[in-house]
């Protein structure tokens, strides 16, 4: 196995981490925004109403992409273990 291998299965794994958590973190980082928006225009100045909302839109992210993600995550994981023999030869 070289170098140029471990850094390549590396760089896909990165690549899957980032693509797998995106819809969480643009979902959470759209609502905290309309959140911030909200608390400025009204001048409430709660800090724990920001929370809340984030934490609903990531859990409604994890229901909606969860099988998406999941799916991406075990095509990746097959996708290496299948490879793996091939690679260490």
């Amino acid at each position: 196995m070289s170098g140029d291998l471990v850094v390549q299965i590396g760089q896909e794994a990165l690549f899957i981490v980032m693509l797998v958590s995106a819809p969480m973190l643009g979902l959470g980082l759209l609502v905290g925004l309309l959140v911030s928006v909200f608390q400025a225009t009204t001048s409430i100045q709660e800090q724990t109403l920001a929370f809340i909302p984030k934490i609903i839109a990531v859990f409604v992210a994890i229901l909606i992409f969860g099988p998406w993600m999941l799916r991406i995550m075990v095509e990746y994981l097959t996708n290496l273990l299948v490879n793996l023999p091939s690679y260490i030869s």
